[in-house]
């Protein structure tokens, strides 16, 4: 498994105009905070840019990746909090009013099972972590890209309603 220190959140970055073609993959940018979330059997870390620890603050996410079937993975994702329409509330999240809800938008999956993923190709990352996610119905984590379907993204509201 990757040392800690050597992972970092990928940084989203502004441009002008948005690239096309076959080897782009487009990403929704939510207002959140990036997280590095590394899972190591019943030890959980939610790390910052700062490489600060959020596990008290975002106890949802923490339970979420615990009830996951993998026992080992880091994946970089961000930490969102939804208002009642759905869009993500960044005054929320900021407040820390909410911090129970916080949910995790996860968008690379950086090493799994003990093995470094990063030499892999973006879209070989983001199939294992949809593969991943598939029996694990209930919690905060979630895929997110624009190939193939929308992936994976459960909330507590949904799992209320079923």
């Amino acid at each position: 498994m990757p040392t800690m220190k050597h992972i970092e959140p990928a940084i989203p970055t502004r441009g002008t105009k948005v690239p096309a073609g076959p080897d782009w993959i487009h990403e929704i940018k939510y207002d959140g905070f990036r997280l590095i979330v590394h899972r190591d059997g019943d030890r959980v870390r939610l790390l910052t840019r700062n490489g600060h620890d959020w596990c008290s603050r975002y106890p949802w996410i923490v339970e979420s990746a615990l009830k996951n079937r993998t026992k080992q993975f880091v994946i970089d994702g961000e930490a969102v909090v939804l208002g009642v329409d759905g869009v993500s509330d960044f005054e929320a999240l900021y407040s820390r009013k909410c911090d129970e809800q916080v949910q995790l938008y996860a968008f690379d999956t950086l090493a799994m099972d003990g093995d470094d993923l990063r030499p892999l190709p973006l879209h070989m990352r983001k199939a294992n972590w949809s593969s991943s996610c598939r029996a694990d119905l209930t919690g905060s984590l979630s895929r997110h890209s624009s190939v193939g379907r929308l992936g994976l993204s459960y909330s507590r509201q949904r799992a209320e309603w079923g």
